[in-house]
């Protein structure tokens, strides 16, 4: 009887540490809306004209799905793929894919091992109020200048110029 009355308690007691231990990780979070992605593929859309240049802007979320994509008139259909990559690699790795890119040129080869990496530059994780929310990749043109253009979309969302 006493076990029974135990076990009960226990039950009690484990389903509430539950509940305060769901509640303790919650977090406010910052989302990117459809809005901002096209402002962001606006801005980045500017620069590229700007350059005369023809490129896909991809715009995913912080879980790396697509929100927004663009293709510029005359730009390779290759491009695409590439675009998102750069993006859901940025996003994934909360870093430029210039860092991989630069890693790769130093000789660090194994990367090129690593799931879902493109080391190419082109790819800017998205910022607001210190989160990341999404990021930005682009493909079109060469690598730098692919990473020229997804700044210019970057500092969109975050304001610095």
């Amino acid at each position: 009887m006493k076990l029974g009355w135990l076990r009960g308690g226990a039950a009690v007691t484990m389903l509430g540490l539950a509940s305060v231990c769901a509640q303790a990780q919650m977090v406010d979070k910052k989302g990117l809306t459809l809005e901002a992605a096209k402002k962001i593929a606006a801005a980045a859309e500017a620069e590229a004209l700007k350059n005369k240049w023809n490129v896909v802007i991809a715009v995913v979320d912080d879980g790396g799905q697509l929100v927004y994509l663009q293709r510029m008139d005359g730009t390779q259909y290759g491009s695409v793929n590439v675009a998102v990559a750069k993006a859901r690699t940025s996003t994934a790795f909360k870093r430029p894919t210039k860092v991989f890119e630069d890693a790769v040129a130093g000789g660090r080869t194994a990367i090129l091992g690593l799931d879902d990496v493109l080391p190419l530059e082109g790819g800017l994780p998205l910022t607001h109020g210190g989160q990341i929310v999404g990021a930005i990749g682009v493909s079109g043109v060469t690598s730098q200048q692919d990473g020229v253009i997804a700044k210019a979309g970057a500092e969109a969302l975050s304001g610095d110029k």
